[in-house]
């Protein structure tokens, strides 16, 4: 009786306890002990460091007052001297903050041409081109009214580093070097010691995805968003749709003067220049402000 009694209340098999799923049953025991190690370490992704964001200390301080000059284009004796102009409007000043740890040489060659030191400047240039909505252009070389071919910058070797590409223009009063907007002249650009000193400035109300990754931004407006938005207002050439389609079809069998005629699109009809331009002294660096 006693041992039909342990018998009777004896754990039942170990098999009724074993895993039924078939997949488990065919992994040996060497593949269990893998498969729990790896499932214990930590995921690559989750220890990997995240990138710092760029640099937007603002290093530099300029500033540009923008005038209207109503008789520069029946005034002959002003030559290329918009400064000269008697009967400027003024219409206000942007004090710009520049990135000189994120890309050193894009502002130290802007701030040169703000301060006339490398024997060229912005001071009594033109804006050749408004897009309404978008942006404006200034420091186009060559022309009558535009920059003169500046001697004594540094070759601005950031054009070509991926780094320099890392900001967008993402509001209004983002500052940056024009590159793929560059409308300088191509006899120009193949002069050796060519420098390309063109810039844009949006005019908002919403970003330009089409100009990230294509130019350089160096700085931002911190003072005069307002004359940002009053530029932008200003009428510009805007040529017909004919026009347009005779242009397109020049273009397409290679005649050159296509572009010769687009270079006036777009361009205010108000002689708006840079009336004068120079630097700001900066006693501590400051963050810029925080984008809206």
């Amino acid at each position: 009786m006693g041992c039909t009694t342990a018998a009777a209340f004896s754990p039942p098999p170990l098999h009724h306890h074993q895993n039924t799923n078939p997949n488990l049953r065919l992994l040996p025991r060497r593949s269990l002990v893998l498969l729990s190690t790896a499932l214990s370490l930590p995921s690559p992704l989750s220890s990997a460091t995240v990138p710092p964001p760029p640099d937007t200390t603002v290093t530099d301080r300029v500033f540009m007052d923008f005038s209207v000059c109503p008789s520069y284009f029946v005034n002959r004796t002003l030559g290329d001297e918009l400064s000269l102009c008697a009967d400027s409007e003024p219409l206000g000043r942007l004090v710009i903050g520049l990135y000189g740890n994120l890309v050193p040489i894009t502002v130290s060659n802007f701030k040169a041409m703000c301060t006339g030191s490398c024997g060229s400047s912005y001071k009594g240039t033109l804006v050749q081109k408004i897009l309404p909505g978008e942006f404006f252009i200034a420091g186009r070389q060559g022309h009558k009214g535009e920059v003169k071919p500046p001697s004594k910058l540094a070759r601005n070797t950031e054009t070509v580093d991926s780094k320099a590409f890392k900001l967008g223009h993402t509001r209004s009063g983002v500052v940056s070097l024009c590159l793929s907007e560059n409308d300088d002249d191509d006899d120009i650009k193949l002069d050796p010691n060519y420098h390309n000193v063109e810039f844009l400035i949006t005019t908002g109300p919403g970003p330009c995805p089409q100009l990230d990754n294509r130019n350089i931004v160096f700085g931002a407006v911190l003072d005069g968003l307002d004359l940002v938005t009053s530029i932008a207002s200003i009428p510009t050439y805007k040529p017909g749709e004919r026009i347009r389609q005779y242009n397109d079809f020049a273009e397409f069998i290679g005649d050159g003067r296509a572009k010769t005629a687009r270079a006036i699109w777009n361009k205010p009809l108000k002689t708006l220049y840079i009336s004068d331009c120079g630097e700001l002294k900066v006693a501590k660096p400051t963050l810029s402000p925080s984008l809206p």
